[in-house]
């Protein structure tokens, strides 16, 4: 029987407003990102309140998440990339271990 084999990454979920998503999937891409997922018109509380997302012409006016699955050593650029960002905008970023089983999908 063949054993299906997991390779370790981090996952980044970044979440922001929607009129900053050119920045990041552009500091992501620079990176060396092979890939990312972006789920719109996002609703949550928070440290604000609740956040009811409300789409209208664009995505420019709501939150996104941007998720995407790095090998170790893209982490540290792309938080040093974002720290400046975050300090100035609001969102969150949250980093996890995760496992895959088709390492080639996220490496170079």
């Amino acid at each position: 029987m063949n054993t299906l084999n997991l390779h370790p990454l981090k996952k980044i979920e970044i979440i922001l407003e929607g009129a900053h998503r050119d920045f990041a999937t552009d500091l992501l891409d620079r990176a060396g990102v092979k890939g990312y997922s972006i789920v719109g018109n996002l609703s949550g509380k928070g440290s604000h309140g609740i956040y009811e997302s409300h789409l209208m012409f664009n995505e420019d006016d709501v939150l996104i998440m941007i998720i995407v699955a790095v090998p170790e050593d893209l982490l540290a650029p792309i938080l040093e990339g974002f720290t400046p960002f975050f300090e100035k905008h609001q969102g969150v970023m949250f980093v996890s271990d995760i496992q895959v089983s088709r390492l080639v999908k996220f490496k170079n």
